[in-house]
């Protein structure tokens, strides 16, 4: 099989969060996002096996309800770190109930109580389905963003979007098609400068 390295390479090295520029009057349509979530659901697994589920919302209401309870989350958080609000931060929440779609990725089960090895084989089960769908996203022209706020939220999201008890949402992406969005790769330290050989900072001439 042909495999075009450069390709994949470019979608996989410039799957930005996209909050701007996004072609809100455009339905993303339910085949196209049917096609991204089954090559999603190719992802690795660890012991949680298939417990991803899928929630679309395209609804105006549970749109709208779900964007005020991000905005909510959004500037508790940055008023509690001081810190002010990025332009493309605003933009994602003046304009959040106007997004096409949004995509709750779930999970049927819960975290284990124990930490660390536990919890990163129940997260581990289901955080690369995600990072997958949004790659998938990519390669059709249709910016995401990867927020996972309303995960502090997980019983009044439960209650818009009727989910039963036991499941949990972990990341939810805002998603639509772009509009004149240039994505380029991020300003990253190398390779060789993050990399250690046989124990940590070791980092051999190349």
């Amino acid at each position: 099989m042909d495999i075009n390295l450069s390709q994949i390479d470019e979608i996989l090295s410039t799957a930005r969060s996209v909050r701007r520029k996004l072609d809100f009057d455009r339905p993303v349509e339910r085949q196209v996002l049917f096609d991204c979530i089954n090559v999603a659901v190719q992802a690795p697994t660890g012991l949680g096996g298939e417990s991803w589920r899928f929630i679309v919302v395209d609804d105006t209401a549970q749109k709208g309800a779900i964007a005020g309870l991000y905005r909510e989350v959004l500037l508790e958080l940055m008023a509690a770190r001081n810190l002010p609000l990025k332009p493309s931060h605003k933009a994602l929440i003046t304009h959040l109930h106007r997004i096409p779609a949004m995509i709750f990725v779930c999970v049927d089960g819960q975290p284990p109580a124990e930490a660390s090895g536990g919890q990163l084989g129940f997260y581990g089960s289901i955080l690369p389905a995600a990072w997958s769908l949004m790659l998938a996203l990519r390669a059709r022209n249709i910016g995401a963003t990867w927020t996972s706020l309303l995960a502090a939220r997980q019983a009044e999201v439960a209650r818009i979007l009727a989910m039963p008890a036991g499941t949990m949402q972990t990341v939810m992406l805002p998603v639509g098609y772009t509009k004149g969005a240039t994505l380029r790769r991020a300003d990253r330290l190398p390779a060789e400068q993050v990399t250690f050989f046989n124990r940590w900072g070791n980092q051999p001439d190349t």
